[in-house]
């Protein structure tokens, strides 16, 4: 079994940055892609950011330019850089990564931009 576990969510201002971390333990022999979902208050999960096995990064339109996905494969750990923040961006953010072939979840962590 495969445990995610997330930190770094909070509160914080317009303008400001946070750096979301979420780590794998457990099982694990290879992880592949690696992803950031947000999910809003009546809204649908959104994928925010992924990043492959070979650190191909993709973003979503709404989020490019302000947010950067890394990874640190020795410690199975994904980060969320989030700069420039706006009150759009509040949200449960949410990791997500494929081991072997098998997806597993975050429990996720709040991130809560005030204006």
């Amino acid at each position: 079994q495969v445990q995610l576990v997330e930190s770094g969510g909070g509160l914080v201002q317009a303008g400001g940055s946070l750096r979301l971390s979420c780590v794998a333990s457990g099982s694990i022999f290879s992880i592949n892609a690696m992803h950031w979902f947000r999910q809003a208050p009546g809204k649908q999960r959104e994928l925010v950011a992924a990043i492959t096995s070979g650190s191909i990064t993709t973003y979503a339109d709404s989020v490019k330019g302000r947010f950067t996905i890394s990874r640190d494969n020795a410690k199975n750990t994904v980060y969320l850089q989030m700069n420039s923040l706006k009150p759009e961006d509040t949200a449960v953010y949410y990791c997500r990564m494929v081991v072997s072939t098998v997806p597993y979840w975050g429990q996720g962590t709040q991130v809560t931009v005030s204006s």
